[in-house]
Protein backbone atom coordinates (compact mmCIF):
# COMPACT_ATOMS: atom_id res chain seq x y z
CA UNK A 1 0.00 0.00 0.00
CA UNK A 2 1.52 3.57 -1.16
CA UNK A 3 0.96 6.43 1.38
CA UNK A 4 2.27 9.88 1.92
CA UNK A 5 4.27 10.09 5.31
CA UNK A 6 4.82 13.67 7.34
CA UNK A 7 7.06 13.37 9.58
CA UNK A 8 7.06 15.90 12.38
CA UNK A 9 10.65 17.63 13.91
CA UNK A 10 11.92 17.05 17.31
CA UNK A 11 16.02 16.57 17.26
CA UNK A 12 16.84 13.62 18.93
CA UNK A 13 13.68 12.36 19.89
CA UNK A 14 13.21 11.44 15.99
CA UNK A 15 15.19 8.35 16.79
CA UNK A 16 11.77 7.26 18.17
CA UNK A 17 10.26 7.50 14.35
CA UNK A 18 12.62 4.67 13.50
CA UNK A 19 10.80 2.13 15.88
CA UNK A 20 7.23 3.33 14.39
CA UNK A 21 8.83 3.09 10.75
CA UNK A 22 10.01 -0.91 11.56
CA UNK A 23 5.97 -1.36 12.12
CA UNK A 24 4.69 0.57 9.37
CA UNK A 25 7.00 -1.91 7.31
CA UNK A 26 5.48 -5.00 8.71
CA UNK A 27 2.23 -3.63 7.76
CA UNK A 28 3.22 -3.97 3.85
CA UNK A 29 3.33 0.01 3.70
CA UNK A 30 5.80 2.24 1.47
CA UNK A 31 6.18 5.70 1.78
CA UNK A 32 5.64 7.10 -1.90
CA UNK A 33 5.89 10.78 -0.92
CA UNK A 34 7.71 12.05 2.66
CA UNK A 35 7.32 15.72 4.09
CA UNK A 36 9.29 16.64 7.21
CA UNK A 37 10.93 19.10 9.47
CA UNK A 38 14.13 19.04 11.38
CA UNK A 39 14.80 15.50 12.79
CA UNK A 40 11.60 14.26 10.32
CA UNK A 41 13.20 15.77 7.44
CA UNK A 42 16.42 13.44 8.44
CA UNK A 43 14.10 10.44 8.53
CA UNK A 44 11.81 11.95 5.54
CA UNK A 45 14.99 12.12 3.11
CA UNK A 46 16.84 9.29 3.89
CA UNK A 47 13.57 7.21 3.27
CA UNK A 48 12.96 8.83 -0.09
CA UNK A 49 16.52 7.99 -0.81
CA UNK A 50 15.71 4.23 -0.32
CA UNK A 51 16.70 3.66 3.40
CA UNK A 52 14.65 0.62 5.05
CA UNK A 53 14.51 1.16 9.06
CA UNK A 54 16.80 -1.86 9.46
CA UNK A 55 19.24 0.38 7.73
CA UNK A 56 18.36 3.41 9.75
CA UNK A 57 18.89 1.44 12.95
CA UNK A 58 22.21 0.10 11.99
CA UNK A 59 23.77 3.70 11.11
CA UNK A 60 22.00 4.95 14.23
CA UNK A 61 24.13 2.43 16.42
CA UNK A 62 27.07 2.96 13.87
CA UNK A 63 27.05 6.86 14.38
CA UNK A 64 28.27 8.76 17.59
CA UNK A 65 25.48 12.10 17.64
CA UNK A 66 28.13 13.79 19.67
CA UNK A 67 30.34 14.24 16.15
CA UNK A 68 27.72 16.58 14.96
CA UNK A 69 28.82 19.11 17.57
CA UNK A 70 31.24 20.67 15.47
CA UNK A 71 33.15 23.34 17.40
CA UNK A 72 35.40 26.13 16.40
CA UNK A 73 38.79 25.42 17.27
CA UNK A 74 40.37 28.28 19.41
CA UNK A 75 42.78 28.89 22.07
CA UNK A 76 40.52 31.47 23.21
CA UNK A 77 38.98 29.61 26.56
CA UNK A 78 36.01 28.06 26.15
CA UNK A 79 33.46 29.50 27.86
CA UNK A 80 34.30 32.57 26.25
CA UNK A 81 34.69 31.91 23.01
CA UNK A 82 31.98 30.28 23.27
CA UNK A 83 29.49 33.08 24.23
CA UNK A 84 31.49 35.15 21.70
CA UNK A 85 30.97 32.49 18.85
CA UNK A 86 26.91 32.68 19.70
CA UNK A 87 26.91 36.18 19.25
CA UNK A 88 28.44 36.57 15.92
CA UNK A 89 27.33 33.27 14.39
CA UNK A 90 24.08 33.02 15.75
CA UNK A 91 24.68 29.40 16.35
CA UNK A 92 27.09 27.42 19.34
CA UNK A 93 27.95 24.78 16.74
CA UNK A 94 28.55 25.05 12.99
CA UNK A 95 26.14 22.29 11.24
CA UNK A 96 28.71 20.98 8.90
CA UNK A 97 29.40 17.99 10.04
CA UNK A 98 25.96 17.23 10.30
CA UNK A 99 25.93 18.28 6.65
CA UNK A 100 28.29 16.24 5.88
CA UNK A 101 27.01 12.81 7.86
CA UNK A 102 24.01 13.20 5.34
CA UNK A 103 25.65 13.78 2.09
CA UNK A 104 27.87 10.61 2.77
CA UNK A 105 24.86 8.69 3.69
CA UNK A 106 22.30 10.23 0.34
CA UNK A 107 25.46 9.21 -1.78
CA UNK A 108 25.12 5.72 -1.04
CA UNK A 109 22.07 5.59 -2.93
CA UNK A 110 22.90 7.58 -6.08
CA UNK A 111 21.39 11.07 -4.39
CA UNK A 112 22.91 14.03 -4.29
CA UNK A 113 20.33 17.01 -5.30
CA UNK A 114 16.31 16.99 -5.77
CA UNK A 115 16.67 16.08 -9.53
CA UNK A 116 17.88 12.32 -8.33
CA UNK A 117 14.74 11.92 -6.38
CA UNK A 118 11.08 11.21 -7.94
CA UNK A 119 9.88 14.69 -8.50
CA UNK A 120 7.58 16.14 -5.48
CA UNK A 121 8.66 13.08 -3.41
CA UNK A 122 10.26 15.09 -0.62
CA UNK A 123 9.25 18.35 0.78
CA UNK A 124 11.30 20.03 3.53
CA UNK A 125 10.63 23.02 5.97
CA UNK A 126 12.25 25.49 6.90
CA UNK A 127 12.15 29.22 8.07
CA UNK A 128 13.61 32.27 6.30
CA UNK A 129 14.10 34.32 9.95
CA UNK A 130 15.12 37.28 7.37
CA UNK A 131 12.03 37.70 5.19
CA UNK A 132 9.91 36.00 8.04
CA UNK A 133 8.37 33.43 5.67
CA UNK A 134 8.35 29.54 6.20
CA UNK A 135 9.42 27.89 2.98
CA UNK A 136 9.45 24.20 1.86
CA UNK A 137 12.47 22.81 0.25
CA UNK A 138 12.48 22.08 -3.04
CA UNK A 139 9.47 24.13 -3.65
CA UNK A 140 10.40 27.79 -3.07
CA UNK A 141 13.83 28.18 -4.00
CA UNK A 142 12.59 29.74 -7.58
CA UNK A 143 11.84 32.19 -5.26
CA UNK A 144 15.68 33.44 -4.67
CA UNK A 145 16.55 32.37 -8.05
CA UNK A 146 17.56 29.10 -7.08
CA UNK A 147 17.03 25.91 -9.53
CA UNK A 148 15.12 23.85 -7.50
CA UNK A 149 16.82 20.21 -9.04
CA UNK A 150 20.33 21.06 -8.40
CA UNK A 151 19.93 22.12 -4.65
CA UNK A 152 21.79 19.72 -2.44
CA UNK A 153 19.17 17.37 -0.78
CA UNK A 154 22.09 17.21 2.47
CA UNK A 155 21.98 21.39 2.07
CA UNK A 156 18.37 21.70 2.82
CA UNK A 157 17.65 19.32 6.19
CA UNK A 158 20.49 21.02 7.56
CA UNK A 159 18.20 23.88 6.75
CA UNK A 160 15.55 22.69 8.31
CA UNK A 161 17.49 21.14 10.97
CA UNK A 162 19.37 24.39 12.17
CA UNK A 163 18.11 24.76 15.82
CA UNK A 164 17.99 28.46 16.66
CA UNK A 165 21.14 29.21 18.55
CA UNK A 166 22.85 25.63 18.49
CA UNK A 167 23.46 25.45 14.85
CA UNK A 168 24.38 28.12 12.64
CA UNK A 169 21.77 29.66 10.56
CA UNK A 170 22.82 28.05 7.03
CA UNK A 171 22.87 31.89 3.87
CA UNK A 172 20.66 31.73 0.93
CA UNK A 173 21.18 33.94 -1.71
CA UNK A 174 18.69 35.39 -4.02
CA UNK A 175 19.71 36.52 -7.79
CA UNK A 176 20.42 40.05 -6.52
CA UNK A 177 22.92 38.38 -4.01
CA UNK A 178 20.65 39.36 -1.13
CA UNK A 179 21.36 36.96 1.66
CA UNK A 180 18.58 35.40 4.08
CA UNK A 181 19.57 33.32 6.47
CA UNK A 182 17.66 30.03 6.98
CA UNK A 183 17.08 27.85 10.37
CA UNK A 184 14.94 25.28 11.66
CA UNK A 185 11.42 24.89 10.64
CA UNK A 186 10.29 23.52 13.36
CA UNK A 187 9.51 27.48 14.74
CA UNK A 188 7.13 27.97 12.11
CA UNK A 189 5.78 24.09 11.40
CA UNK A 190 6.65 21.28 13.13
CA UNK A 191 4.60 18.87 11.57
CA UNK A 192 3.85 20.01 8.16
CA UNK A 193 0.37 17.92 7.82
CA UNK A 194 -0.99 20.50 5.45
CA UNK A 195 1.72 20.16 2.42
CA UNK A 196 -0.31 16.93 1.31
CA UNK A 197 -3.41 18.12 2.07
CA UNK A 198 -5.73 19.33 -0.65
CA UNK A 199 -8.58 21.73 -0.35
CA UNK A 200 -10.95 21.43 -2.57
CA UNK A 201 -10.44 17.89 -3.48
CA UNK A 202 -8.94 14.53 -1.50
CA UNK A 203 -5.59 13.71 -1.25
CA UNK A 204 -4.21 11.55 -3.71
CA UNK A 205 -3.31 8.23 -0.96
CA UNK A 206 -3.82 8.17 2.31
CA UNK A 207 -1.67 10.11 4.62
CA UNK A 208 0.07 8.90 7.74
CA UNK A 209 1.81 11.56 10.16
CA UNK A 210 4.68 10.46 12.78
CA UNK A 211 4.25 13.23 15.78
CA UNK A 212 6.23 13.68 18.63
CA UNK A 213 4.00 14.72 20.74
CA UNK A 214 1.03 13.32 22.47
CA UNK A 215 -0.90 16.43 22.70
CA UNK A 216 -2.71 15.54 19.16
CA UNK A 217 -4.89 18.23 18.42
CA UNK A 218 -5.04 19.94 21.29
CA UNK A 219 -2.73 23.16 22.76
CA UNK A 220 -2.43 22.61 26.34
CA UNK A 221 -3.23 25.67 28.22
CA UNK A 222 0.18 27.02 29.84
CA UNK A 223 0.50 29.57 33.55
CA UNK A 224 2.84 32.38 32.71
CA UNK A 225 3.84 33.97 35.22
CA UNK A 226 7.42 35.59 34.33
CA UNK A 227 9.67 36.34 31.40
CA UNK A 228 10.99 33.23 30.96
CA UNK A 229 7.29 31.70 30.79
CA UNK A 230 6.66 34.00 28.22
CA UNK A 231 9.51 33.57 26.22
CA UNK A 232 8.69 29.41 26.15
CA UNK A 233 5.34 30.76 25.53
CA UNK A 234 5.70 32.87 22.22
CA UNK A 235 8.65 29.90 20.51
CA UNK A 236 6.08 27.11 21.38
CA UNK A 237 3.13 29.11 19.86
CA UNK A 238 4.89 29.68 16.88
CA UNK A 239 6.11 26.01 16.57
CA UNK A 240 2.86 24.38 17.18
CA UNK A 241 -0.31 26.98 16.60
CA UNK A 242 0.00 26.90 12.89
CA UNK A 243 -0.05 23.26 12.69
CA UNK A 244 -2.82 22.03 15.26
CA UNK A 245 -4.60 24.41 12.68
CA UNK A 246 -4.19 22.04 10.44
CA UNK A 247 -4.95 18.70 12.54
CA UNK A 248 -9.14 18.23 12.57
CA UNK A 249 -10.34 15.41 14.27
CA UNK A 250 -10.21 12.68 11.36
CA UNK A 251 -6.93 13.78 10.49
CA UNK A 252 -5.82 12.84 13.83
CA UNK A 253 -7.22 9.23 13.07
CA UNK A 254 -4.24 8.62 10.60
CA UNK A 255 -1.17 10.42 13.12
CA UNK A 256 0.78 8.25 15.11
CA UNK A 257 1.40 10.52 18.39
CA UNK A 258 4.66 9.81 19.93
CA UNK A 259 4.74 11.05 23.23
CA UNK A 260 8.49 11.73 24.32
CA UNK A 261 9.03 13.24 27.82
CA UNK A 262 12.42 11.97 28.90
CA UNK A 263 14.67 12.89 26.23
CA UNK A 264 16.14 16.69 24.99
CA UNK A 265 15.51 17.82 21.67
CA UNK A 266 19.71 18.30 21.59
CA UNK A 267 20.43 15.58 23.97
CA UNK A 268 23.46 14.32 21.19
CA UNK A 269 25.44 12.44 24.58
CA UNK A 270 22.62 10.10 24.40
CA UNK A 271 23.85 6.21 25.37
CA UNK A 272 22.63 2.98 23.51
CA UNK A 273 20.17 2.42 26.10
CA UNK A 274 18.39 5.52 25.67
CA UNK A 275 18.37 5.02 22.11
CA UNK A 276 17.28 1.45 22.44
CA UNK A 277 14.13 3.30 24.95
CA UNK A 278 13.24 5.35 22.07
CA UNK A 279 13.46 3.02 19.35
CA UNK A 280 10.81 0.79 21.76
CA UNK A 281 8.54 3.65 22.36
CA UNK A 282 8.44 4.23 18.51
CA UNK A 283 7.81 0.65 18.08
CA UNK A 284 5.00 0.65 20.96
CA UNK A 285 2.87 3.28 19.95
CA UNK A 286 2.55 2.70 16.09
CA UNK A 287 1.49 -0.86 17.24
CA UNK A 288 -1.35 0.35 19.32
CA UNK A 289 -2.03 2.86 16.20
CA UNK A 290 -2.46 0.15 13.97
CA UNK A 291 -4.53 -2.12 16.26
CA UNK A 292 -6.98 0.78 17.30
CA UNK A 293 -7.06 3.67 14.62
CA UNK A 294 -5.87 2.24 10.75
CA UNK A 295 -8.73 1.86 8.49
CA UNK A 296 -11.10 1.54 11.67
Amino acid sequence: MLVDGVFSGGGVKAIALIGALEVVEKQGITFKRAAGTSGGAIVGSLLMAGYTSSELKKILFQTNLTEFLDEPKSIIPFPFIKWLRLYWKLGMYKGDRLEEWLETLLKKKGIYTFQDLPAGSLKIIASDITTGRLIVLPDDLQNYGVNPGTFSVATAVRMSSGLPYFFEPVPLYNKKAQKSLIVDGGILSNFPLWVFQRKNSPSKRPIIGLQLSSKQHKIQARKIKNAFDLYYALFATMREAHDARYISKHDAKSIIFIPIEKVMTTSFEINKNSIDMLINIGKLRAEKFFKERWMH
